[in-house]
């Protein structure tokens, strides 16, 4: 079986996190009117993340180990997504008294604190992120981004192990 290049397989890539970026933005947001939380936010970010990733894989069209480099780091951002939707999904999975306190707006942590530190209180607070605001087939935002994420986690692993065409 012979795989195809490079080029057309970064290019999934592009367009998943394209058409990924546009389903939360266009119908999530402005159509639905649903306000990301800050765990949302750090998805949106990653998935970007990955989109340029392949993007500049896509454009640069490296050999094998150019290749190697640019998936890793795309397969890094998608394991990184993994963890964030992990926490989303368990913190939606909390009873109700257990849920953490809502942490201050995204914004002002943003230009009170540190990133790292702001990283912290997300992770550590964020009970505004347990609300299950819609959900398609049963399965909630943060169930529908994990699977995005693992479908980029083996796209990046493909392009990874894969031979030279």
């Amino acid at each position: 079986m012979t795989l195809p290049s490079n080029r057309p397989v970064n290019a999934i890539g592009v367009v998943g996190a394209i058409v990924s970026m546009s389903f939360a933005y266009f119908y999530l947001q402005s159509h639905l009117g649903l306000e990301a939380c800050p765990l949302c936010l750090i998805d949106r970010g990653l998935v970007i993340a990955i989109g340029v990733s392949f993007l500049l894989a896509w454009v640069h069209n490296p050999k094998q180990w150019g290749q190697r480099i640019y998936s890793g780091v795309a397969l890094l951002f998608s394991v990184f997504g993994i963890a964030v939707c992990w926490r989303h999904l368990w913190l939606q999975n909390l009873p109700k008294d257990q849920v953490p306190e809502c942490s201050p707006g995204l914004d002002y942590m943003l230009e009170t604190f540190p990133i790292g530190e702001t990283l912290r209180i997300i992770f550590n607070s964020a009970g505004e992120c347990a609300d299950i605001q819609w959900s398609l087939m049963g399965l909630s935002i943060p169930a529908q981004t994990l699977l995005v994420f693992i479908g980029f986690s083996l796209l990046s692993l493909l392009q990874m192990l894969r031979k030279q065409p």
